[in-house]
């Protein structure tokens, strides 16, 4: 396969590699030549000449999601541990695209879960909701996946997962609402508890002084 290397780098026992091939690159181009034609620009001028080719690679990259194994990231990093108590990383940015109109919706990811016999580095839980993310989305399914592929790999007493966003699809089109945000959440386990759950929005809402 003719490949064209943008980052190759390794890390943690699984490589992160960013790669555009270079015949799919040189096709999503092509498409994106034809649509700024059809909304009737001139793709000939200086300025637009290379725009699909930075479009379809911008395109690959964003959506890269689909050739990462999220459980395999967090299985890289798994350690025996007898700690019981409530982790959490929150705060994670998210950067994802709609499916409905392929645009981005932005926001922040809250993820707790509470080992039971083991434990995973903390950029894994982070790289999970990145490698999540860069699909076509819908903030509901992001929030499932994210709890699911914890749960499933780690096997841990319970799982939580808020995640706060913007979506551009209503601020941009349709209703234009420029400041609402929507909020989405899933547990799993001693987080379906009323008290273990309260603690653990308390948390994600506090700010260290």
């Amino acid at each position: 396969m003719d490949m064209e290397d943008s980052f190759n780098g390794k890390k943690s026992g699984y490589r992160r590699i960013e790669k555009f091939d270079r015949l799919h690159t040189e096709k999503i181009s092509e498409h994106y030549r034809e649509i700024i034609d059809l909304l009737g620009e001139d793709v000939t001028r200086e300025g637009l000449q290379k725009t699909p080719l930075r479009v379809a690679k911008a395109m690959q990259f964003l959506l890269q999601g689909y050739e990462q194994d999220p459980e395999a990231m967090l299985r890289s990093a798994m350690f025996k541990e007898d700690y019981r108590q409530m982790v959490i990383v929150k705060d994670i940015e998210i950067y994802s695209m709609c499916e409905h109109h392929m645009l981005p919706f932005i926001g922040k990811a809250h993820v707790g879960y509470i080992p039971d016999g083991y434990i995973t580095g903390l950029s894994k839980i982070a790289r999970v909701v990145d490698a999540f993310s860069r699909r076509l989305q819908v903030q509901e399914r992001l929030t499932l996946q994210i709890k699911e592929c914890i749960q499933n790999t780690l096997n841990p007493l319970g799982v939580a997962v808020v995640i706060e966003a913007q979506h551009l699809c209503m601020q941009m089109r349709g209703i234009q609402k420029q400041h609402s945000i929507t909020t989405t959440s899933d547990f799993t386990g001693a987080f379906q508890r009323v008290a273990t759950r309260e603690e653990f929005i308390k948390l994600i809402s506090s700010k260290l002084s």
